[in-house]
């Protein structure tokens, strides 16, 4: 049997109104590059990235979903089985920030209890067209007890500390006896035919 190429695996999703740089997000952080022209998500996309964190290799399923109101029965089912949530906006639109509201309420109805979650503040390289403040930001994701970035795919501003963060966050949660077993238990398996067997 072949060796499993990483010890955890997480899932994250990306949600948030169309637009607002979730694909750009992705793209950026799984293949480091980032595409100025715009192609609107069809349902669901997903990248796989596996990163070292705190010593244990993590491959990390990301899902993009579309942010255009008519795919949302599709990427509901997608909440399940999600163990880290980032919510993108887009600081040079305040409706895209306004929504967020609406995507926090679809992550309690349909996503885990304890889902991690961050919300991103997206395309701040673009100052001069800023009209939602980094302080209104901050503020919604204290009332939410969620963690905040202001993020910039094309810039590539805290875009990799955003993924590194939420796969802390999740990783602090697991429970830490989980993985040591099967490890040990292994060798001894595959150790056993090979010790030229009598029978």
């Amino acid at each position: 049997m072949a060796k499993k190429q990483y010890d955890l695996l997480f899932k994250l999703l990306l949600i948030g109104d169309s637009g607002v740089g979730k694909t750009c997000i992705l793209y950026r952080f799984s293949d480091d590059a980032f595409n100025t022209t715009f192609i609107s998500t069809i349902g669901i996309d997903f990248k796989i990235k596996t990163i070292e964190l705190n010593g244990k290799r993590i491959k990390l399923q990301i899902w993009d979903t579309a942010g255009q109101e008519r795919f949302h029965t599709i990427t509901t089912s997608y909440y399940r089985g999600a163990m880290g949530i980032m919510l993108v906006y887009d600081i040079t639109n305040a409706k895209s920030f306004e929504n967020i509201a609406k995507w926090l309420r679809n992550i309690d109805e349909h996503a885990s209890e304890d889902v991690e979650k961050m919300l991103l503040g997206n395309k701040c390289d673009m100052a001069d067209r800023r009209v939602v403040s980094k302080e209104r930001g901050e503020k919604i994701a204290v009332e939410h007890s969620i963690r905040f970035l202001e993020t910039s795919a094309k810039a590539n501003i805290n875009i990799d500390k955003a993924f590194y963060d939420l796969a802390e966050a999740i990783l602090d949660k697991q429970p830490s006896h989980s993985t040591p077993d099967p490890v040990k238990i292994r060798p001894v398996d595959t150790d056993t035919p090979s010790r030229g067997g009598c029978c």
